[in-house]
């Protein structure tokens, strides 16, 4: 997860990508003069992390203002039209009375499967604790492979929800990789995504074991999911 051998740097046309994937999931995050529905998260969120040192491209946190619940959002805009329905939109078919006041959004990680062509989906295991006992799995050296998760949204609006991913070997960062998935509102069906397919390295140097880890974090940078992990390249399956 994180190596290509093709990849290249992100280029001004990779927005026109993302609002694409973001139509598909039926959710835009870029609408002119549309404020944001998803507020800073409160101080009694469970889990979230700090400023990664690691990270080269670490951003700094911003304050989105307070957080309210869905009926508030929808409730003090009701008198301008034009965004009570793209709030609607955003909203699809959420029974705002079943979701009752909730501020913070709940982002469950269902599965991971790692893909490759010719061959039976790898079905990870995910850690309730985050820390993987032993080798997680085992890749090819030279071979296709792309990441698939499933993940539900419960509660209230996620904002921003992002997946990344850092590789180390031998101590040293050899691979990052980040993607932005969007703003997605609360529903009983399961959202899913599948990353871009990547290349694993090839070579005598690049067999070995390595370690990472993996996070799903949102705007307000609260952390739903973080896997540290250990995998290896391999000569052979």
């Amino acid at each position: 997860m994180g190596f290509d051998e093709n990849k290249q740097e992100i280029s001004g046309d990779s927005t026109d990508v993302l609002n694409v994937k973001e139509k598909e999931e039926g959710v835009s995050v870029n609408e002119p003069n549309k404020e944001k529905l998803t507020r800073k998260s409160s101080e009694d969120s469970v889990l979230t992390i700090e400023d990664d040192e690691d990270d080269d491209d670490a951003e700094s946190k911003i304050n989105l203002g307070p957080q309210c619940s869905l009926k508030d959002q929808l409730e003090k805009d009701k008198d301008d039209e034009s965004l009570r329905k793209w709030k609607e939109q955003l909203l699809g078919s959420v029974d705002i009375n079943a979701i009752g006041e909730t501020l913070d959004p709940e982002v469950k990680i269902l599965s991971l499967a790692i893909k490759s062509p010719g061959r039976d989906d790898i079905l990870l295991q995910i850690p309730e604790n985050g820390k993987v006992k032993g080798n997680w799995f085992t890749l090819k050296e030279g071979s296709r492979y792309s990441l698939q998760f499933a993940f539900q949204v419960n509660h209230n609006i996620v904002s921003g929800l992002k997946y990344t991913n850092a590789v180390w070997k031998t101590g040293v960062k050899v691979d990052s990789t980040k993607e932005m998935l969007g703003t997605f509102s609360p529903q009983a069906e399961p959202y899913k995504h599948e990353m871009p397919e990547e290349t694993t390295p090839s070579g005598i140097f690049a067999r070995g074991s390595y370690t990472a880890r993996t996070r799903f974090v949102d705007d307000d940078n609260k952390c739903y999911l973080e896997i540290n992990y250990t995998f290896d390249i391999r000569k052979d399956w």
